[in-house]
């Protein structure tokens, strides 16, 4: 039985850790007791920290075979750095902005092997790019994913499980996709498209910076992500942002002055805010295009899962989290050990890893269904 200590106790991370908990022995670290106590009741030690001070993010992890970062974003970088520097083999979700191949040189002087990226998206569909990759002569890639409430509220029909400031920037972000082997950058929120989805409906889809490491580890020619929300909302969006709420500059209250996206996003909070055993859904769909066998092919992967109301979490947990338990495992026996900094991709170029993967989320309820089409 392997030790693993989850860094973060967030939705994400707790999730995690009660399900490497039937398997491991495990731990889980926070500086918020109250979220350390979603643990009571599972067989995980409960260890409260700041992982600002990275001698004690040091400490801790040496007591353990393998970590899993779950760290909000900001902090990410520099707590994968401390834990690579321990030398311990690591998963990261935090979705840190900086590069992380920044963290190679180092990895491999370690002798560890990072897995980064490995959530939902990006996550899944990174891995399948790695795996068509060395199948088939991709000529397009396209991911489309969002998490969705179940019951449409306007004027939003929109609930976020993480902090709104995150959401609008994703809004605000500028969008880089590729077009015919060129990086091109876009208005976040742009070239909206309507797609169908079974048992869902008509959604909308839009530009936003999603590749991350796939704009530069491979050659496909072409590749998109967008964002899926429900028709109506990034229109709404966009009158914000027209507004000037989604900008630094201060607006004057009275007595009081304070910056536009503050006042926004504490505005959003409440509004966006998923309530206690609310049913939302992640969904998803990722497609590529190519010839395969001298034969022009279509592969499109379709995700759709949600709220679990017997163990109550959350769709966007399950979907992160799983994949992040899984890419762990794959470390832990050894399925997966190519050291150094590894994005999801990366992890594709495994048969053995991808077949793994998707088998250990359908264990768990989360199920890729798969069409191939020949043309």
């Amino acid at each position: 039985m392997s030790k693993i200590i989850v860094l973060g106790c967030g939705m994400v991370g707790s999730a995690m850790a009660k399900d490497l908990s039937k398997n491991h022995e495990v731990a889980c670290a926070d500086i918020n007791v109250n979220n350390l106590k979603k643990l009571d009741g599972y067989s995980v030690e409960q260890i409260q920290i700041d992982f600002s001070k990275s001698e004690l993010v040091s400490d801790i992890v040496d007591n353990y075979d393998f970590v899993l970062s779950a760290v909000p974003g900001f902090m990410g970088f520099n707590t994968l750095k401390t834990i690579i520097e321990a030398g311990k083999n690591v998963v990261d979700i935090s979705f840190f902005p900086e590069d992380c191949f920044m963290l190679d040189e180092l990895a491999k002087s370690k002798g560890v092997t990072a897995i980064v990226d490995f959530g939902v998206a990006p996550g899944i569909p990174n891995m399948l790019v790695g795996f068509h990759d060395r199948k088939m002569n991709v000529k397009d890639y396209k991911c489309y994913v969002g998490g969705l409430p179940k019951e449409r509220n306007l004027p939003f029909q929109y609930k976020a499980p993480f902090s709104p400031i995150d959401v609008i920037e994703e809004y605000t972000r500028p969008a880089r996709f590729v077009i015919n082997n060129e990086i091109i950058v876009k208005e976040a929120l742009t070239d909206s498209e309507f797609l169908n989805f079974d048992g869902i409906g008509t959604l909308e889809a839009f530009n936003t910076d999603g590749l991350r490491s796939l704009l530069f580890t491979n050659s496909i020619p072409n590749k998109i992500e967008k964002t899926l929300r429900y028709p109506g909302h990034i229109d709404l969006i966009k009158m914000l942002k027209n507004l000037g709420l989604f900008s630094d500059e201060y607006i004057k209250i009275g007595e009081c002055s304070i910056k536009a996206i503050d006042f926004i996003s504490q505005f959003l909070i409440d509004k966006w805010k998923l309530q206690d055993r609310e049913i939302e859904f992640t969904v998803m769909r990722i497609i590529f295009e190519g010839t395969e066998n001298h034969q022009n092919v279509k592969y499109t992967y379709n995700l759709i899962d949600y709220y679990d109301p017997e163990t109550n979490i959350s769709s966007m947990a399950r979907t992160t989290g799983y994949s992040g338990t899984a890419a762990i495992n794959l470390l832990v026996n050894n399925i997966y050990s190519n050291i150094g900094i590894n994005p999801p991709e990366f992890v594709g170029s495994n048969d053995v890893a991808v077949d793994f993967v998707f088998n250990y989320l359908k264990e768990r309820g989360v199920i890729y269904q798969v069409e191939k089409q020949l043309s």
